[in-house]
């Protein structure tokens, strides 16, 4: 979808969303599993999510799955799973209308539970340098008080 057609995804209106959906973790789960919020965040030690994320593209759930198992300290590399939303969800306000317009990540959030209905087996990851770069530029963020999640 490109940018000039980006309606928002609200939780009162998000029908128009068709999947299907990914969501990238450390974790390993099975078919059935659902993920609910109010664990602890994969991205900031500590912290309880209200939210569970997820995105329709799964260069982007690849991301997820691979800061998490990275920001862990795992040379594992993570896992990325099909699910289903099983209620309404809205555009993910930590990434949309931020460096570009629109949602372009195709990330979204929920407090409705994600029922795992498959795993994404042939997935490319990023390659080490990449994600170097990415925790790097995480890592300033952090230093500067400019890794804020809206939760």
């Amino acid at each position: 979808m490109s940018n000039q057609e980006w309606r928002p995804v609200t939780f009162a209106h998000c029908d128009h969303v068709k999947g299907p959906f990914y969501h990238g973790t450390k974790s390993v789960l099975k078919l059935g599993d659902e993920l609910i919020p109010g664990f602890g965040s994969n991205f900031q030690q500590g912290r309880v999510s209200n939210n569970i994320y997820f995105t329709a593209l799964v260069d982007t759930a690849a991301w997820g799955a691979e800061l998490a198992t990275a920001l862990e300290g795992s040379d594992e590399r993570g896992h990325i799973y099909i699910v289903e939303p099983l209620g309404s969800f809205e555009d993910d306000p930590n990434v949309t209308n931020k460096r570009f317009p629109g949602n372009p990540t195709e990330s979204y959030r929920t407090r409705e539970p994600l029922r795992v209905i498959g795993e994404v087996q042939d997935w490319e990851g990023h390659s080490p340098d990449v994600i170097r770069g990415m925790l790097d530029h995480l890592a300033r963020l952090r230093e500067q008080g400019l890794d804020v999640i809206e939760d």
